[in-house]
């Protein structure tokens, strides 16, 4: 059998599981489906306490529109937002700072001023 390597050339033998409740299975699916990392790269990389860059791309898009819906969602059914709604506002802050991120990039690659 072939070794994979990772993008160190360090060889990935060693399986580290955790249970977690189904609330926070699908807040953990939701921000790495924003950061279009793998669920093994994001988690590293959270866990090692490194910076978690987004590099746009169609699925990080597409998960950003798929975010956004059912944030819009939520938002029409809420009249009031409530410390209940804890993990709706850190994922419209994710968002939000992704989005920003993405918007600021775009503009570097866009402007003049930068060949």
């Amino acid at each position: 059998m072939e070794r994979i390597l990772d993008a160190k050339g360090r060889w990935r033998n060693r399986t580290v599981g955790f249970r977690v409740s189904e609330e926070e299975a699908k807040m953990i699916d939701r921000m790495v489906a924003l950061s279009g990392l793998t669920k093994q790269e994001y988690i590293v990389r959270k866990l090692m306490d490194w910076e978690v860059t987004v590099q746009g791309n169609p699925r990080v898009y597409k998960a950003l529109k798929n975010q956004m819906q059912q944030i819009y969602g939520e938002l029409k059914r809420l009249e009031v937002c409530s410390e209940e709604n804890g993990e709706l506002l850190q994922t419209i802050q994710m968002v939000a700072v992704t989005l920003n991120g993405m918007k600021e990039e775009a503009q570097y690659v866009e402007s003049p001023e930068h060949p």
